[in-house]
């Protein structure tokens, strides 16, 4: 299989480096990370078989609010028009939105949608086992003329003990002090933001682990702890000049692996079927 996949808002590039591992050839859009806007892009029509991407969840998040209170707004807005712009311009066979819950979902003219949400607890790490990290997406597939699902491929058994990943940005950032998904456990509040917290079975916190919060970032093992929730290597940034802030917003900003990778194979299977009734 050679399908050619345009990525929109990629940050760091987890989502792509996910569709990479299941065989897709991924081309990186404009992204603010990089000094990019994507309203100043205008991709080729016909080229791409599909796209993916997520825009910014900021001004969705339930923890918005916070930030306002403090004086600040969400940097970036609603993007999800602009997706479904480049969708139309790009003109592509398929399409993956994932946003968080709240979020409103993309409607492009042509395309049928498969909405759902998924947890990335519910999905298969590299060990094979379900992932450890609770974060709970909105995931939109669209398929131009004929109506495809996805299938996704989640584990056997969930973990009993789970955890909650939130990383923050700076006050007057973009974030203010708010968690990066929205998906935040109660626990992560303004007086105490964006704390990694276990939960066990009960559903009630097991501990403070180390924090990992914008500027007030002073560990890299805060920094590997996040990578290992997001399902990535030891090492991963470790050429990178960004500071342990600013790769854990990135990261945090990012699509965990497991879900990625289970999105990814879904979409495989989905558009390799000749006919779906």
């Amino acid at each position: 299989m050679s399908q050619l996949v345009l990525s929109l808002f990629p940050g760091i590039g987890l989502l792509d480096m996910a569709f990479e591992q299941e065989g897709f050839c991924v081309v990186r859009g404009p992204d603010v990370l990089w000094g990019g806007d994507i309203r100043r892009f205008h991709p080729p029509a016909g080229k791409f078989d599909g796209v993916i991407g997520g825009p910014p969840c900021q001004m969705f998040s339930r923890l918005a609010h916070m930030v306002r209170h403090n004086g600040y707004e969400p940097k970036f807005g609603n993007l999800v028009p602009e997706f479904e712009r480049v969708v139309i311009e790009a003109n592509p066979t398929w399409f993956v939105m994932e946003e968080v819950p709240v979020a409103p979902r993309p409607n492009v003219d042509g395309f049928h949608n498969h909405e759902f949400t998924l947890n990335n607890r519910q999905c298969i790490d590299g060990d094979g086992r379900a992932a450890v990290q609770n974060r709970v997406r909105a995931i939109t597939f669209g398929h131009r003329g004929v109506r495809r699902i996805l299938m996704i491929e989640t584990a056997l058994f969930h973990n009993r003990d789970y955890e909650y990943a939130a990383c923050g940005g700076s006050s007057g950032s973009s974030l203010g002090a708010a968690g990066w998904d929205g998906g935040a456990d109660k626990k992560t509040t303004r007086k105490n933001p964006g704390v990694i917290v276990k939960l066990g079975g009960s559903k009630k916190p097991k501990g403070t682990l180390n924090k990992c919060v914008g500027s007030n970032v002073k560990s890299e093992n805060s920094f590997a702890r996040l990578c290992r929730l997001q399902g990535l290597p030891d090492g991963f940034l470790s050429d990178s000049p960004l500071t342990v802030a600013g790769k854990c917003k990135a990261v945090g900003n990012g699509v965990p692996l497991p879900m990625g990778r289970a999105i990814a194979k879904a979409v495989k299977e989905a558009i390799t079927i000749q006919e779906y009734p």
